[in-house]
């Protein structure tokens, strides 16, 4: 048995501790450096304000139709031009040019990209191509949008805008994020372009590399504790270590950073959800569109709208709790929510939400409910601010159902089932230590990963000096 721990502790070792070291540095960037995305607050900021002198009462006539199925109609500029993006329950979405004519919009020209990356990003674009995908936009969230656009635009800072067929601005990225990415994100996820494009591949590439790894660190531990004399029985000279060189800096370093170790390379193989253990249902359409009203969504008088706030850049219309809202976004951040069909300031009284919110889970009943108004340990944010206040509804369905809903409007922001909280604990917590006592003590928590990452880098390059050493010798 104990020579059986020796061998596979040794030669898997001195096969993935390449990887222990790569993770542990990597993870470190991550830190700082996140996956470049676009937050909707960036879109925004960079869409023109709306020409509400374009749009005529054709608008409304034209948009009669395609609001019975709509789950959300936004009116924003593309381009110099404004225009309706609806999103549909039961079809794909569309795209029609305001002004009444009720021409759909159909896919951007090189030209028209073009313009539209100028704008948004306040620059001159130095070069524009048609691409299917590259590293940045690799997963399938971005699928809908395929074709793209990626625009090089001038000036420092190397920023790049992608496109999407629709005229929409998906992703900016620049070289700061692009650099760290290489070094953090990229090498920590194993995702090369190549392999995440294959998206079972590269499911299967982090479970069979990350899996090895987990009996690798418990054979250590293992081995560790049987060599390891820290009573009486110390070895000569009072050493509780019997090795010498890179061997003692692996053995201590190994069994000081062990549970640290072993959890953070566990939730690293469950990031991947072996075995589909933790996936959800969700919410269905059906439910959705009951919550939602089943109501034709109301088409705002948007000369009124117009006239309120005339430097507004986009107009979200959604409909929840069984009434239809308008989100007026201006490019400060500042946004009004109103009632669709009067225009007032939007009240939604919080019971009339728990009693519409039953709707949500049709096979369960409400048990619980809450009103949060400050993060909890399910309902936080690592970095930024999380919404609050929100409105938590438990359900005894057999997912045991959680929903969280903002107050303000009724819009379902979040949806957890018994699964997910579980994994909650399992990947979060041991991956990304995000305790709310830790998060509050932002400082006290970099420190802490970065101690136990320095740990982890230091048993695992030693492990790397070790493993070369041995492996020259057998040649």
């Amino acid at each position: 048995m104990k020579r059986w721990l020796y061998l596979i502790h040794r030669w898997i070792g001195v096969a993935t501790c390449l990887l222990f070291v790569m993770w542990f540095a990597s993870g470190l960037v991550m830190l700082y450096v996140p996956f470049p995305s676009l937050s909707e607050a960036e879109r925004v900021e960079g869409l023109s304000t709306i020409a509400w002198e374009q749009l005529g009462d054709r608008d409304a006539a034209m948009l009669a139709a395609p609001a019975r199925d709509a789950r959300q109609i936004v009116l924003e500029m593309r381009g110099n031009r404004p225009i309706w993006r609806i999103n549909r329950w039961e079809a794909p979405p569309i795209a029609i040019w305001g002004g009444g004519a009720g021409a759909t919009a159909g896919d951007v020209s090189r030209a028209e990209a073009e313009r539209i990356a100028a704008s948004f990003g306040k620059a001159d674009v130095e070069q524009i191509r048609a691409i299917h995908t590259d590293q940045w936009v690799v997963t399938h969230r971005y699928d809908e949008h395929r074709p793209l656009w990626k625009a090089q635009l001038a000036g420092e800072g190397g920023r790049v805008l992608y496109v999407s067929s629709d005229g929409a601005v998906v992703l900016d990225t620049n070289a700061h994020e692009r650099f760290w990415n290489w070094l953090g994100s990229v090498p920590h996820w194993l995702y090369p372009r190549a392999l995440r494009e294959d998206q079972p591949l590269w499911r299967q590439v982090v479970l069979w590399s990350s899996g090895p790894c987990i009996l690798v660190a418990l054979t250590g531990i293992w081995i560790g504790l049987m060599r390891l004399r820290a009573g009486k029985r110390r070895f000569k000279g009072g050493r509780m270590t019997p090795y010498g060189g890179w061997m003692k800096w692996h053995h201590l370093t190994g069994l000081i950073g062990s549970l640290f170790l072993i959890l953070w390379i566990f939730s690293g193989w469950l990031s991947v959800d072996p075995g589909r253990l933790f996936a959800s249902d969700g919410i269905g359409t059906d439910a959705q569109r009951d919550y939602a009203g089943r109501e034709a969504l109301t088409i705002p008088d948007w000369s009124r709208i117009a006239a309120r706030v005339p430097d507004a850049r986009r107009l979200v219309i959604s409909a929840a709790a069984g009434r239809t809202i308008v989100r007026v976004q201006r490019a400060d951040g500042q946004e009004r929510l109103l009632d669709a069909a009067t225009l007032a300031p939007l009240r939604v009284d919080d019971d009339a939400i728990f009693a519409s919110a039953a709707k949500l889970v049709p096979h369960g009943r409400i048990i619980g409910t809450d009103r949060l108004t400050r993060p909890d340990a399910y309902w936080y944010a690592v970095k930024g601010e999380v919404p609050l206040p929100v409105l938590r509804i438990m359900f005894d369905d057999p997912a045991a159902t959680w929903v969280h809903i903002t107050p303000t409007s009724g819009a379902v922001i979040g949806v957890s089932d018994q699964k997910r909280r579980v994994y909650r604990w399992l990947f979060d917590l041991f991956h990304r230590w995000d305790l709310n006592l830790l998060i509050q003590a932002a400082p006290a928590r970099d420190l802490l990963i970065w101690l136990m990452s320095l740990v982890g880098l230091v048993a695992s390059a030693s492990g790397v000096v070790i493993g070369w050493r041995r492996l020259r010798r057998r040649c």
